[in-house]
C-alpha cells in the first residue's frame, strides 16, 4: 500500500514537472518570437532610416534635432486638442457619409427642376431680358440713372396709383373702345352737329369731368408752385 502511494506521488510530481517544463518551453518560444520580432523591426527600422537619410540628402533637407524635439513636445502638450480634432474629423466623415444620399437626391431634384425651367423657356426669357438691360444701359447715361434714382419714389407711387383696379378698368375700357373703332368709318361732324351732340347728357357729363379735371390740375399746380 505504501509503495502504491509512493508511486502515485512520483507520478503526480512527474506530471507537474512536465507541466512546468511545457510552460517553460512556451515562454522560451514566446521569448524567441519576441526576439525575432525585435530583430525584424530593427532591420525594417534600419532600412527606413537609411532610406529616409538618402531621400533627405537627395532633397537637400536638413533636420534640426532641437526642432524635432520641440515638435514632439508640442504634440504631446496638445494631445487633447489633437484628439478633439480627430473626433471632429470623424464626426464630419460620418455626417458626409450620412448626408451623401440626401445630397445626391437634392442634386437630382435640382437637375429635374432646371430641366423643367428650360422646357418652360425660363433661360431664354432671362437671356432676352439681358438684351433689354443692355439696350437700357446703351441708351441711358449715368446722369439719366441718377435722375431716375432721385425720382424713383414718385415713379413707383404713380405706378401704384395707375394700377388701382378702377384706374386699370378705365384704361382697359378706353383701349377696348379704341381697338373696336374703325378709323375708316368714323363719321364727320359739322359745327352744328357737334353742338347738338354736346347737348346730350353723356357729352355734358364728359365735359364736366374734363373741366373738373382741368380745374383741379391747375389748382394743384398753383399750390406746388
Amino acid at each position: 500500500m505504501d509503495d502504491q502511494n509512493m508511486q502515485s506521488q512520483i507520478n503526480e510530481l512527474n506530471r507537474k514537472m512536465d507541466l512546468v517544463l511545457e510552460s517553460l518551453n512556451q515562454q522560451n518560444r514566446k521569448a524567441e518570437s519576441v526576439e525575432d520580432l525585435f530583430a525584424d523591426l530593427q532591420i525594417v527600422g534600419k532600412d527606413l532610416y537609411d532610406t529616409a537619410v538618402v531621400e533627405l540628402e537627395n532633397q537637400q533637407v536638413e533636420l534640426d534635432i532641437d526642432q524635432l524635439k520641440f515638435l514632439g513636445l508640442k504634440l504631446l502638450n496638445n494631445i487633447n486638442d489633437i484628439t478633439v480634432m480627430l473626433s471632429v474629423f470623424e464626426s464630419t466623415v460620418d455626417f458626409a457619409r450620412d448626408a451623401g444620399p440626401l445630397v445626391g437626391e437634392s442634386i437630382i431634384d435640382m437637375t429635374k427642376k432646371l430641366h423643367e425651367f428650360e422646357k418652360k423657356g425660363y433661360f431664354e426669357f432671362f437671356a432676352e431680358m439681358g438684351k433689354v438691360i443692355d439696350n437700357l444701359i446703351s441708351h441711358y447715361s449715368k446722369e439719366d440713372v441718377t435722375r431716375l434714382a432721385d425720382h424713383i419714389v414718385l415713379i413707383v407711387d404713380t405706378m401704384r396709383k395707375m394700377t388701382q383696379p378702377d384706374m386699370m378698368l378705365s384704361i382697359q375700357n378706353a383701349l377696348d373702345i379704341y381697338q373696336t373703332m374703325d378709323q375708316k368709318k368714323v363719321p364727320e361732324y359739322s359745327l352744328f352737329k357737334l353742338m347738338r351732340e354736346m347737348n346730350k347728357p353723356e357729352m355734358k357729363k364728359m365735359m364736366g369731368v374734363a373741366v373738373t379735371f382741368m380745374k383741379r390740375l391747375s389748382k394743384d399746380k398753383e399750390i406746388k408752385q
